[in-house]
C-alpha cells in the first residue's frame, strides 16, 4: 500500500484549514438581510414591550434589516431570558432584558436555568423607571409619615398589590417595610392590570407601581401618589416627593431595561449594536417617548454595564435575604 507523501499531507491540511476553522468566525457580514429577533419576556403593552418595539423599529431603519419583536411572557421574564441564553450568539437573537430576569432572578429562583453572568453578553442599558407609592383614596394617610404611622398602628392590615411574587413592585414594598419597620400583607397578581383594578376598587390599599400605570388615575383623583422611589423627583410629577425627602432612607428602587445577547457574541457585533442603540437613545422622538412613560435614559458602554449588573444583582441578593423573601 502506498502512503501519500508528507508534502501532499501538508497541502491537503492547508486546503482543509479554512473549512475546519470557519465555525469560529462570524458567518459573513452582519447583518446580512437576515431578520434580527428581539425577545421580550413580558406580555405586549407593558413598558418592556414598548421599549423593545421602539428600539426594534429604529434599529431596523438604521441597519436596513428586518427586526421582529417576539413576546415570551412568564415567570417574571425568565422564560424569555432563558430562550435567548440558549440561542446562537450570532447577533440575530437579542433580549430586551429586565432587572427581574437578569439581576433579581438568581436570588429568587434556586433552579434558574441560566446564569446571568456567564450565559449573556451585556450590550447596553436602555432606560430605568422608578415606582410610585400609590394608595387608594380611602386610605386616610395624606403623606408618607401618616402612612407609616397608619401601618404601624395596624400591623398586617394594609394590603399591597404586586404584579407577582419577586416582581419590582413586590421588592419595592419589601424594601420599604425594612426601611420603616412596618408590616403589610402581600397580595400578588399575575400582572399589573388586575392589581390596579383592585387598587382602584379598594380590594387592596396600596401598590408600588410604574408611573405609566397610575399617573392617569392619580390625575383623575382615583388614586393618591405619596412618594417616588427614585433619588430625584420626576419631571412628570414634580409635586411627588422622593422617599428620602419624605423621611425614608434606603427605600430607593429602580427597575432597568437593557439589550443583551447570548454569551460569546462576537465583539465587533456587540460594539456595533452598542453604538447603534446609543445613537437611537439620542433621537428626540425616542427620548420623548421614554420620558413620557416616566423613564430615564441610561446608555453607556458594555463594559460599564457588566460592572453595574454585578453590583445590582448583589444588592438585590441582600434585599431578598434580609426580607426573607421566598416564592411558593
Amino acid at each position: 500500500m502506498r502512503f501519500p507523501s508528507r508534502r501532499a499531507v501538508l497541502a491537503a491540511a492547508a486546503l482543509a484549514l479554512p473549512f475546519a476553522t470557519a465555525p469560529a468566525f462570524a458567518q459573513g457580514p452582519w447583518p446580512d438581510n437576515k431578520p434580527i429577533r428581539i425577545v421580550v419576556g413580558f406580555a405586549p403593552g407593558g413598558f418592556t414591550d414598548v421599549l423593545g418595539r421602539l428600539i426594534g423599529q429604529k434599529l431596523s431603519e438604521r441597519l436596513n434589516t428586518p427586526v421582529v419583536v417576539e413576546n415570551k411572557p412568564g415567570a417574571a421574564g425568565t422564560l424569555g431570558a432563558d430562550l435567548v441564553a440558549k440561542s446562537r450568539p450570532d447577533g440575530y437573537t437579542l433580549l430586551l432584558a429586565h432587572s427581574n430576569s437578569n439581576s433579581v432572578a438568581p436570588a429568587l429562583y434556586p433552579k434558574l436555568p441560566y446564569n446571568i453572568v456567564t450565559d449573556f453578553t451585556p450590550i447596553i442599558p436602555v432606560a430605568n423607571t422608578p415606582l410610585l407609592l400609590t394608595v387608594n383614596p380611602a386610605v386616610p394617610a395624606k403623606n408618607v409619615a401618616e402612612f407609616i404611622a397608619l401601618a404601624k398602628a395596624k400591623p398586617g392590615a394594609l394590603r399591597f398589590a404586586s404584579s407577582g411574587g419577586g416582581s419590582a413592585q413586590h421588592l419595592a414594598a419589601e424594601r420599604f417595610q425594612l426601611a420603616t419597620g412596618t408590616q403589610m400583607t402581600h397580595i400578588p397578581y399575575k400582572g399589573s392590570g388586575q392589581a390596579i383594578v383592585d387598587l382602584l376598587s379598594g380590594q387592596v390599599e396600596l401598590n408600588f407601581e410604574s408611573p405609566p400605570n397610575v399617573m392617569t388615575h392619580a390625575k383623575a383623583g382615583k388614586l393618591r401618589l405619596l412618594a417616588i422611589t427614585s433619588n430625584k423627583r420626576s419631571a412628570l410629577l414634580p409635586d411627588v416627593p422622593t422617599m428620602a425627602e419624605a423621611g425614608v432612607k434606603n427605600a430607593e428602587m429602580l427597575q432597568w431595561f437593557a439589550v443583551m445577547g447570548p454569551a460569546r457574541m462576537p465583539a465587533d457585533i456587540t460594539r456595533r449594536l452598542n453604538g447603534e442603540i446609543a445613537a437611537i437613545l439620542k433621537m428626540p422622538d425616542v427620548q420623548e417617548k421614554i420620558l413620557s412613560q416616566g423613564g430615564e435614559i441610561m446608555g453607556g458602554s458594555a463594559e460599564d454595564f457588566a460592572k453595574f449588573l454585578a453590583a445590582d444583582s448583589a444588592a438585590f441578593a441582600r434585599l431578598v435575604k434580609e426580607a426573607r423573601i421566598t416564592l411558593d
